[in-house]
């Protein structure tokens, strides 16, 4: 079973979600959409940052999961 990571740094505002190895981090793509794309040395996306977020206080925040055949 694949492991998915999630961080939110409540200071810097920023939501990050590891779908890969955070260590296989070898380039990081801005997609203009306050969206940082993390990729592996193939290109492979592995994970994104998404800037400028925030959540209500004391609300949790809820992750939800969806699998696509490909």
């Amino acid at each position: 079973m694949a492991e998915v990571k999630v961080y939110y740094d409540r200071e810097g505002n920023t939501l990050t979600v590891w779908f890969g190895n955070p260590q296989d981090e070898y380039v990081c793509e801005e997609t203009g959409d306050e969206v940082v794309l993390m990729k592996d040395r193939a290109g492979h996306v592995i994970g994104f940052e998404k800037l400028n977020f925030s959540v209500v206080p004391l609300q949790p925040i809820r992750v939800a999961f969806e699998t696509v055949a490909v």
